[in-house]
């Protein structure tokens, strides 16, 4: 890693990389041409002495309407203690809920889905929790290491330092970390591209996930 990168984000360590902290960020997402295609938000919160981490995002394709809400109760280290999941794909609706507790993760689907129980590790992270994490090693000047990713199944997960860019965010420049985040499931490796910016908060700044039609992004609303 870069000197001048490591210096960078080791003065970001006094004011963040200590757990999760309040905060909220909003989203376009758009089309691989750019235009939009809806909205998303991205909250960090403290309710009733527990950390909750929520994001929602809403998109309409013509003819097929979009909406997940993703619920994450987490530790002060990102450890999942439960995770709540909620999508409307068009026709399809879905809801289930994830406990993670003392090396096993309970899943329950509604509307008759059923219950799954498997072992996981003492400390779990789902998608959400995973994403504040990488956020704070990064802060603290390190690189996750390869884990499992707990999202309904479990999923290899790996997150390269992927060099330092300049990109546009709300039509305005913006300094930005890279990242490469490799995703294993059952049907091969998805590969998706982060954007951290270089402030204190090591903001989610744009996420790119690729598709059959191209890569739709998720970019910040500052």
């Amino acid at each position: 890693m870069h000197k001048l990168y490591l210096a960078g984000l080791l003065l970001a360590v006094e004011v963040y990389g200590a757990g999760p902290r309040e905060e909220s960020f909003r989203y376009e997402v758009k089309w691989p041409s750019g235009l939009g295609l809806g909205e998303a938000q991205l909250r960090a919160s403290r309710d009733t002495g527990q950390w909750v981490l929520d994001f929602q995002v809403e998109a309409a394709i013509p003819g097929f309407r979009i909406l997940d809400r993703y619920k994450s109760t987490v530790d002060d280290k990102y450890c999942t203690q439960e995770l709540e999941k909620e999508f409307e794909h068009g026709p399809r609706k879905g809801k289930e809920k994830t406990a993670f507790a003392a090396g096993k993760a309970k899943r329950v689907t509604a509307n008759g889905g059923g219950t799954s129980e498997f072992e996981v590790p003492p400390c779990s992270r789902d998608a959400l929790s995973y994403l504040f994490y990488v956020r704070e090693e990064v802060a603290r000047g390190r690189i996750p290491g390869p884990q499992k990713l707990y999202f309904g199944a479990g999923y290899d997960v790996k997150t390269q330092f992927a060099g330092a860019e300049q990109i546009r965010v709300a039509d305005a420049p913006l300094s930005a970390d890279k990242f490469k985040v490799t995703i294993t499931t059952a049907n091969g490796k998805v590969e998706l591209e982060l954007f951290l910016a270089r402030d204190e908060a090591r903001t989610p700044a744009l996420i790119r996930v690729p598709f059959a039609m191209g890569n739709f992004s998720m970019e910040w609303v500052r």
